[in-house]
């Protein structure tokens, strides 16, 4: 069997920059761990997977270590794909995901906009391990899917090393993101997924679904500009509509490619 699939950069302008996705339009299903082995072969944060349902698509991502609820950039990259290949006429694509219900992501020129879940992440206490392995003082702890800390500024973030081994011991959350106020944006962040074999996520859309509602109560603003402060990089606009965030960027096409089964 052959298998056409794209690498997409998603939340960038250029190649080598942003967070690259693999993308598979598939006719059918293939079987769960045939999926699982090609995310492991990729060795990307995310493969993601599509079948035609009805007027939109069923979606769903791996990453090499599991299938996981939620993924915003490699959501992202399969609109990029599906806009430009296989619904070009379209500018709005609605996608069935069994863990988080429907995402629609809309094109307007270059920008791609995906309305996701808005998800509020609820404080916890700050334990001594997570400062040390963080390797920052940590201002305030929350927790929703991923473990969720605030920093003091931007150049915490940006210069943060932390200890991969220890954040991949955390009894709580899939993985972490630390975010602070922005110096010119915003707010900034980056994230980490040592668990998932992970270590840094380089733009994760998924994780905006908490850094919206948290920073638009704070900033009081629904409308923001955030960073994401990896080595990648990447950029992000971010609104806070109701019970919705809409997260919106760039994507471009890497590669084009086949795989073999």
């Amino acid at each position: 069997m052959q298998l056409n699939y794209h690498i997409v950069d998603a939340f960038a302008e250029n190649v080598f920059s942003g967070n690259p996705a693999a993308v598979f339009i598939l006719e059918d299903w293939l079987q769960d761990d045939v999926m699982q082995k090609i995310a492991i072969e990729n060795n990307l944060s995310e493969t993601a997977f599509a079948v035609k349902a009805g007027d939109g698509y069923d979606l769903r991502w791996f990453t090499p270590e599991r299938e996981i609820d939620l993924c915003g950039h490699a959501t992202m990259a399969t609109a990029y794909i599906l806009f430009n290949f296989f619904e070009t006429s379209k500018t709005t694509l609605t996608f069935h995901t069994k863990f988080s219900g429907d995402l629609i992501v809309t094109k307007q020129g270059q920008i791609l906009s995906m309305d996701f879940p808005s998800i509020m992440p609820a404080p916890t206490p700050i334990l001594p391990e997570y400062e040390v392995a963080v390797g920052a003082k940590i201002k305030e702890a929350y927790l929703a899917r991923d473990l969720f800390f605030l920093l003091d500024d931007e150049s915490t973030v940006h210069q943060l090393k932390p200890d991969f081994s220890r954040l991949s011991k955390f009894e709580l959350g899939v993985g972490v993101i630390v975010t602070a106020p922005g110096q010119n944006i915003d707010f900034v962040s980056r994230t980490f997924f040592p668990k998932l074999t992970i270590n840094e996520d380089p733009v994760c859309g998924s994780a905006h679904s908490n850094l919206i509602p948290f920073w638009s109560k704070r900033l009081k603003k629904a409308k923001m500009n955030a960073t994401q402060l990896s080595a990648r990089g990447g950029q992000l606009m971010c609104e806070l509509a109701g019970s919705r965030v809409v997260i919106g960027g760039k994507a471009v096409l890497y590669a084009e490619a086949t795989c073999y089964l």
